[in-house]
């Protein structure tokens, strides 16, 4: 079945609620009588709810919805934001430069909006120490608790051990502000410039004098 509307003379039922074109309520009126006023506005007549009894149709510029609708569309899927699953992976007995770096790299996705899978990697004798890994995702969830939460507790999975983060701020949040900080940062930036030309503008003036003598 299509899922376009039907319109104009693709309409057949004897009467129809009609809906004028500012929204108004028309009221319950003969197809044909419906059809004369969409002609008269120079409109099209759009079933907009069929299942209804009777059907309810509206006045409107068809071709310019289907344009408008189109371009919300497509405006809300370049906006839309897909979580994403990071990984991160750590040694039971990482060191601590190596650990900063690992957290940096958390905190950076956790800004991002985006989820991080932390893996602990046991190796030999490491697998018998299960609280190894357990204490250091523990240490890990309460660094970035500012960025984000635990979605999934720590749990065995074969030779490693597995946790998600989960950020507090939603993918389309993280991004906005980080549009807006760019905006912010490029504005600064125009600010420095048109200060560093002012400044040579008012050196030149005090200095032209001199040259003149």
């Amino acid at each position: 079945m299509s899922a376009e509307p039907r319109i104009n003379d693709r309409i057949r039922v004897p009467e129809v609620r009609l809906v004028g074109p500012s929204g108004e309520q028309v009221g319950i009126v003969p197809l044909a009588k419906a059809l004369e006023l969409a002609q008269e506005y120079d409109l099209d007549l759009v079933e907009v709810a069929a299942n209804a009894r009777p059907p309810v149709c509206k006045l409107m510029d068809y071709g310019k919805f289907k344009y408008e609708s189109a371009m919300k569309a497509r405006e809300a899927r370049k906006n839309q934001a897909h979580t994403v699953i990071k990984e991160m992976k750590l040694r039971p007995k990482i060191d601590p430069h190596d650990y900063d770096t690992k957290k940096g790299h958390v905190v950076r996705f956790l800004k991002q909006g985006d989820k991080v899978k932390i893996t602990i990697m046991f190796r030999g004798r490491e697998q018998s120490r299960p609280e190894l890994g357990y204490r250091l995702l523990q240490r890990l969830a309460e660094d970035v608790q500012d960025l984000g939460f635990v979605e999934s507790n720590p749990k065995q999975d074969g030779r490693n051990m597995i946790m998600v983060l989960g950020p507090h701020k939603k993918k389309t949040e993280a991004m906005a502000e980080a549009r807006e900080a760019q905006a912010a940062r490029k504005a600064g930036r125009q600010g420095d410039d048109e200060g560093d030309g002012e400044a040579a503008d008012a050196q030149s003036q005090v200095e032209a004098p001199a040259d003149a003598g």
